[in-house]
């Protein structure tokens, strides 16, 4: 059996205020793209071609957040935000007082590259406000983390393990 990995409290909150501006950068970036912009009757996603609805600037900010989500979820301590946070931030803070398990964290990150990697595909397929929608949402989970300490991905694991699906072996 492997020791459960503890991490500071205060590094998800300092990622998640990182990515909760990201987020609203590509929520703003979206919502003045081509995802939102009607054309008469018809929706101008729709009949965009391929390229350009990769070149959109919120389609590339949502998709810089999911890779960052991504990197994240496959390895933690070398993502950006924990780096940072590690070598610049931490030393210049107290001796943390609280540390929490790492895994709700790690599978809070993996909801928030769902949502991203959902919104993306949708935008890709041609469907209207499916990017700025599922930046919207990723924001708010990210500014929850950032401004009060709540981690919804976080309630999420906490759930799935109470009911058994999650983080301990069953009976």
């Amino acid at each position: 059996m492997t020791a459960i990995e503890r991490l500071d409290v205060r590094a998800p909150r300092f990622a998640a205020s990182i990515t909760a501006v990201l987020l609203l950068a590509a929520f703003l970036a979206s919502l003045l793209g081509i995802a939102t912009a009607p054309t008469g009757a018809e929706w101008r996603l729709g009949a965009a071609p391929l390229a350009d609805r990769v070149a959109d600037g919120g389609f590339l900010l949502v998709l810089l957040a999911a890779l960052l989500f991504l990197w994240g979820v496959v390895s933690p301590r070398t993502a950006p935000w924990a780096v940072l946070f590690r070598r610049v931030v931490r030393p210049r803070l107290s001796p943390p007082r609280e540390f929490e398990d790492a895994r709700p964290p790690r599978f809070a990150q993996g909801v928030g590259l769902t949502v991203t990697a959902a919104g993306l595909l949708l935008h890709l397929a041609g469907v209207p406000w499916a990017l700025p929608i599922a930046a919207a949402l990723a924001f708010a989970a990210a500014f929850l983390n950032a401004a009060f300490g709540f981690c919804l991905g976080c309630q999420m694991y906490l759930l799935l393990q109470r009911a058994g699906l999650l983080g301990r072996a069953r009976a």
